[in-house]
């Protein structure tokens, strides 16, 4: 299915959505007004919301509340993004020059801010103090699961079971945030728990697709491009080839990584060396194994147009080409 496909039963509580999420980012300071224009121009595919919404129009009726939970999510998530290109020096955002990179790091660490209290804000005018306590678990858990990776990219001792944790916390918790909170705004909290499960599990799949496209391969995502080598991320592909490759690899491997990881002929050994030892194939396996998880969680539900397209978004998560 493509995304316009997958949309189609939400369709009109997307467009609906891009109205009140505009909204939601106002402010009378022009400059900031300026640059959260800037952001909404430069929207990316809204996964977040698609999930939010088709969870909810599954479970039940959309209304205020689910609208709402959408807007606090993707403020979050859009304040994490702004924060990241900070931390991470990037001057790029979805092929557009990042906040940072236009009007550098002091104002985009106050983007971010600005957006942050927009969470907490809205969460109190609307009286959502338990959508706020899922927003906020979601907040600590990314920049505990950012610290974790930073604390461990610098020894290079990341093992597979800290590697998932790190992507539970980074990426998995704000898919669950999104898919507790789509319950919880149809009311049916009972089901809060598994989806938040449901959000984890995709979210899960969804980094290890992200790790998968950064050694690509000719006939599927184009050229190799490293850099998840050159910023020393240990991701699955490195780790699975790590430990089960003979000990000559896994030397030259970690020598490149910690020594060579600037060194564009270096990376593209490093990678062909990955891709040789079976570090995708097996990272391939583990991201079907967790969206296999994920669907099984939803089988009890009775079948309508939103759950087939919600299975097709968790499909083309795993399936996308970027």
């Amino acid at each position: 299915m493509t995304v316009q496909e997958i949309s189609k039963p939400i369709e009109d509580e997307m467009k609906e959505f891009e109205i009140r999420f505009q909204k939601s980012m106002h402010s009378n300071v022009p400059m900031l007004d300026k640059i959260t224009h800037f952001i909404i121009k430069r929207k990316g595919k809204q996964l977040r919301p698609m999930f939010l919404f088709l969870t909810a129009k599954m479970l039940g009726e959309i209304n205020d509340k689910t609208y709402q939970a959408a807007s606090l999510v993707e403020l979050l998530h859009t304040a994490t993004l702004v924060h990241d290109d900070v931390v991470d020096d990037a001057n790029e955002r979805r092929g557009f020059f990042s906040i940072n990179a236009l009007w550098k790091n002091k104002v985009a660490v106050l983007v971010g801010d600005f957006l942050l209290s927009k969470v907490l804000l809205l969460s109190i005018e609307n009286q959502n103090v338990e959508l706020l306590k899922i927003i906020a678990k979601s907040v600590k858990e990314m920049s505990e699961g950012e610290l974790l990776q930073i604390e461990k990219a610098r020894r290079l001792d990341i093992t597979e079971e800290i590697y998932f944790e790190i992507i539970r916390q980074k990426t998995g918790s704000l898919i669950a945030t999104v898919c507790e909170s789509a319950s919880v705004s149809v009311g049916r909290e009972d089901l809060a728990p598994m989806f938040r499960k449901f959000g984890e599990l995709v979210g899960l799949a969804f980094q290890i697709k992200d790790d998968i496209f950064d050694y690509g391969t000719a006939d599927d995502i184009g050229k190799p491009t490293g850099l998840d080598i050159r910023e020393r991320k240990i991701t699955l592909p490195l780790i699975y080839t790590l430990n089960n490759s003979t000990e000559e690899v896994r030397r030259e491997l970690m020598y490149i990584v910690k020594n060579k990881n600037e060194k564009s002929k270096y990376i593209k050994k490093a990678v062909n060396l990955v891709i040789a030892s079976g570090g995708i194939d097996y990272a391939q396996k583990k991201m079907q194994d967790l969206s296999k998880l994920a669907l099984e969680l939803i089988e009890h539900i009775p079948e309508n147009e939103a759950k087939k397209s919600l299975i097709g978004l968790v499909e083309y998560t795993i399936n996308r080409k970027k």
